[in-house]
């Protein structure tokens, strides 16, 4: 595992919960503004929502949407790019990448201070459920699972669907990643009761609170709000320290700038505490590389 680039242990990360409009336009007027005035409060690293420049546009299979993707270098990642710089602080976005023609991709990128695109994470785990049609859009990932050194810290990048899976979260902490960054865009598509809504979140964040755990980093999750069509964003972005204790949580409802600081010296503490990547049995994951075991485990 590479060493994390040296840090200072204070280092306020600011998540941006948006409310995202019809307008493209006006979407990245307000992540850019939002920039800035984290910026201003003492933010070192800047957090957009999953596909931020745009309304969720996989609640259908409609070819119509491939209008919106864009390619890399483009006009958001060169917005993006200008804030970063202007403002003296990195900043995690979300873009549809135009790969090619006919080729998608879910991508995340990550900016300097300096506003240098220090590099991108394509979305490995693509779903296909009722409302998140991801699959007609999107060709799964294939840069792997990486951490980029910005000049406070080292920033795992992840998306969404990839918040489920503790292998993604594991070779991202393998890579050095000392924050998780997961650009997010997940709410209720169905009206299933108020006590099957709080079961759903409460899972979402409970399996990123195990990745902080598990791995001893930081856990940076930031969700849209709001109702588009028939998907109602439930918010609540967070941040969880690397003992899963939620640091910082925005509202289910309305559109906030998240402020949490983290203190990165609690991961070398955390870690002699609980020293899972020490006693981690690595001559014994072969078969995690199979879909699954048919024989059930009981066969040579």
């Amino acid at each position: 595992m590479p060493d994390p680039a040296p840090a200072e242990p204070r280092f306020p990360v600011a998540l941006v919960q948006m409310r995202c409009a019809e307008s493209a336009e006006a979407n990245l007027a307000c992540a850019l503004a939002r920039i800035g005035e984290a910026a201003r409060s003492g933010a070192r690293l800047v957090c957009l929502p999953e596909l931020f420049r745009t309304r969720y546009p996989c609640q259908a299979e409609d070819a119509g949407n491939f209008a919106s993707a864009e390619a890399i270098p483009g006009p958001t990642t060169e917005s993006l790019a200008k804030a970063a710089a202007e403002h003296g602080v990195a900043v995690v976005g979300s873009v549809f990448e135009r790969r090619a023609e006919g080729l998608y991709h879910n991508t995340a990128v990550v900016f300097d201070g300096d506003g240098r695109l220090l590099g991108a994470y394509r979305k490995m785990h693509i779903p296909d459920d009722p409302l998140y049609y991801e699959k007609f859009y999107f060709t799964p990932g294939d840069l792997g699972f990486r951490a980029f050194d910005t000049a406070g810290a080292r920033v795992g990048a992840l998306v969404c669907w990839d918040q489920w899976f503790p292998e993604a979260a594991r070779l991202t902490a393998l890579a050095g990643a000392q924050l998780l960054v997961y650009p997010t865009a997940i709410g209720w598509q169905f009206d299933e009761g108020d006590a099957e809504d709080a079961s759903q979140h409460d899972a979402w964040e409970t399996i990123q609170r195990s990745h902080a755990i598990a791995n001893g980093v930081f856990v940076v999750a930031v969700n849209r709000v709001g109702r588009e069509d028939g998907i109602r964003f439930w918010g609540q972005s967070f941040v969880a320290d690397p003992f899963g204790r939620v640091l910082g949580r925005a509202s289910a409802s309305d559109e906030q700038l998240l402020l949490v600081e983290c203190d990165l010296s609690q991961i070398g503490r955390t870690r002699q505490a609980w020293p899972f990547l020490r006693d981690r049995r690595i001559d014994a994951y072969g078969d995690l590389t199979r879909r699954f075991r048919d024989d059930g485990g009981t066969h040579d």
